[in-house]
C-alpha cells in the first residue's frame, strides 16, 4: 500500500509538471520602454542681475596741434544686465583715474561714463557693444563727449566675471576751447555679479 500511494504521488506530480507545460520558468514578457524626450541644453547662461567691479588699463589723448598723451588707468563700474535668451542688454556707470595725462596747458584728469550695451549670449561668455556719453574732467574745466566700444566677458564662475573693453571718446569743441580731444581706453576688469 505504501508502494501503491508513493507511485500515485509520483504521477500527479509528473502530470501537473506536464499540463504546466515545463519544469522550466516561463519566459519573462519583453518590456516595452518608451523614449525619453530630453529637453535641449540652454545655449546661453544667465546674465541677468546687477554687477560692480574694478578696472585696470591705458588711456591714450590725442588733441589738435599734434598733442598726445597715455598713461595707466583705473577705475570702478557697475550697471545691471537683463538676459533675454540669447540677447542681453544693459546699462553700465564706470568712472576712471590715474596718472595726469598732459596735453599741452591741459591736464586729463579722470573720466565718468554712462554706457548702453548690448550683447550676445554665448553661455559663460558674453560678447557685447557699448554707446553713451563720457564726462572728460581737466584742469580747465569739464566737457561731455561720446563714447562707443566692444568688450567681451567671461564667467569664472556665476559671481565671478573677466574680461576685457576698447572705448573710444570724442569731444568736440572741448569746453568751448576749440580744441577737440579723442582718447581711447583699453581695459581690464574684473566683476562680481549679484
Amino acid at each position: 500500500m505504501k508502494r501503491f500511494l508513493l507511485s500515485t504521488a509520483v504521477l500527479a506530480t509528473a502530470a501537473s509538471a506536464s499540463y504546466a507545460g515545463s519544469a522550466d520558468p516561463a519566459p519573462a514578457e519583453p518590456m516595452m520602454i518608451e523614449p525619453m524626450a530630453v529637453a535641449p541644453a540652454p545655449m546661453g547662461g544667465d546674465w541677468t542681475g546687477a554687477y560692480g567691479g574694478l578696472s585696470f588699463g591705458n588711456l591714450s589723448a590725442d588733441a589738435d596741434g599734434g598733442l598726445d598723451d597715455s598713461e595707466g588707468v583705473y577705475g570702478i563700474y557697475g550697471g545691471y544686465d537683463y538676459d533675454f535668451g540669447q540677447f542681453v542688454l544693459g546699462g553700465e556707470l564706470d568712472y576712471q583715474t590715474g596718472e595726469d595725462i598732459q596735453l599741452g596747458g591741459i591736464e586729463v584728469d579722470d573720466i565718468l561714463r554712462a554706457k548702453v550695451r548690448g550683447g550676445y549670449d554665448l553661455g559663460r561668455t558674453l560678447v557685447y557693444a557699448t554707446v553713451g556719453a563720457a564726462q572728460l574732467s581737466t584742469n580747465i574745466g569739464d566737457d561731455t563727449g561720446l563714447v562707443g566700444g566692444l568688450g567681451v566677458e567671461y564667467k569664472v564662475t556665476e559671481q565671478f566675471t573677466v574680461g576685457g573693453e576698447y572705448l573710444a571718446h570724442r569731444f568736440d569743441d572741448f569746453d568751448d576751447t576749440g580744441i577737440d580731444v579723442e582718447a581711447d581706453t583699453v581695459s581690464i576688469r574684473g566683476s562680481f555679479r549679484f
